[in-house]
Order: structure tokens, then sequence, then C-alpha cells
């Protein structure tokens, strides 16, 4: 069932946002190779491009035809899924082409931004799949990407000290940051799971 189900769930898959998303993350990444103040900004820049990245992967489960397609056999929860597998190598490939754009001795340390990445990568679609659990919508990506945007920066600007999770390399904080952000993926994953399964009443309903 599943081979019969990836190329049409492919086809769904909204390739351009996700897309032009990368290139806009991957633009930034690369402003860190135009001088040496943008090298000291490379850790910025590529939380930057990350975010840009999220932005588009809020779009993946945007489905203008999510009410007709909830009667069929196969489960929300396996769709979802395979729409996530189909995505993850893309955004692997991506991340890795934006770490090697940010030159060597400019490059932040590459493990805990990766937890970085990921935790902010699969909140995006945790959060579009939580908007589809608890509303009607068909296109969730854009509250999706207002609701990252402005919490990144609400986050940025009066998240509290001693629970500080966008820190310089340099800060003492920084391992314990990332303590929070291997937290802040665990979540996110367990929100997208439970979030992925239908509710009762419209399992019911159909």
């Amino acid at each position: 069932m599943i081979r019969q189900l990836v190329f049409p769930v492919h086809r769904t898959v909204p390739w351009a946002a996700i897309g032009a998303a990368g290139a806009a993350g991957l633009l930034l990444a690369a402003l860190t190779r135009t001088g040496e103040t943008a090298e000291r900004l490379s850790l910025y820049l590529l939380r930057a491009a990350i975010l840009a990245f999220a932005v588009g992967l809020a779009f993946l489960l945007d489905d203008p035809a999510r009410h007709t397609t909830s009667t069929v056999p196969t489960p929300r929860p396996v769709r979802i899924a395979l729409r996530t597998a189909l995505v993850v190598p893309a955004a692997a490939a991506w991340w890795t082409v934006a770490l090697l754009l940010v030159p060597p001795d400019a490059r932040p340390p590459v493990g805990d931004l990766t937890l970085e990445a990921g935790a902010a990568l699969v909140l995006a679609v945790a959060a579009a799949a939580a908007a589809m659990r608890f509303s009607e919508v068909t296109r969730p990506g854009l509250p999706v990407t207002g609701g990252l945007l402005t919490t990144a920066v609400l986050a940025m600007l009066f998240w509290p000290g001693r629970w500080a999770l966008f820190v310089p390399v340099e800060d003492e904080r920084w391992a314990a940051a990332h303590e929070r952000w291997a937290v802040v993926l665990g979540g996110a994953v367990l929100l997208g799971a439970v979030c992925a399964v239908e509710p009762l009443g419209r399992r019911v309903r159909r």
C-alpha cells in the first residue's frame, strides 16, 4: 500500500513553497562568505536560514482536498508520515549544503546547531499538524508561518535568560541551552505524533 501511495502523495507535497524557502535559507547561509563581518555573524545567519526553511515546511501538510480525502481507507497518520518521509532526504541535503556554505573557520558547532535545526523543522510540521487537528483548515501553512515568525521574534526578545535558547557559542550557557533544545525537539515529536491522529468525532462522522 505504501508503495502505491508514494507517487500520489509526492505530487501533493508543496515542493514549490519548500524549494523557495530552502533557496532563501541557502542565500542567507551564503552571506557568511561575503566578508569578515558576515563570518562573525555566521551563527545568526544560519539560524535565520533554519527559520526560513522551517517556514517552508509549515506548508507541508497543506491539502485543498483534505475534506474529500478524509474518508479514504488510508489513515491520516500514514499520509502525514509519508509526506514527512518524502521531505526528510531533501531537508538533510539542504542542511548539509547550508553548513558547507559557511567557511570552516566560521562554522558554529555542527552537532549543536543541527539539534537546533531539527527542533525548529520538526516544530514547524508539528504545528501544522496541530492546526489541522484542532480546526477545519485545509491550508494550515500560512497561519502556522505567522505563528512561527512571531514566536521566534518574541523568544529572542523576551525569553527568560535563565532558560535561554538563542545564545552565542562563547556563552557559558551554550551547553545548557542545547539541553533545552533537545527538550523542544522531543516535545515537537510528541506533539506531531498526537496531532497526526484524526479526532474521534470526525472518525465517527465519517
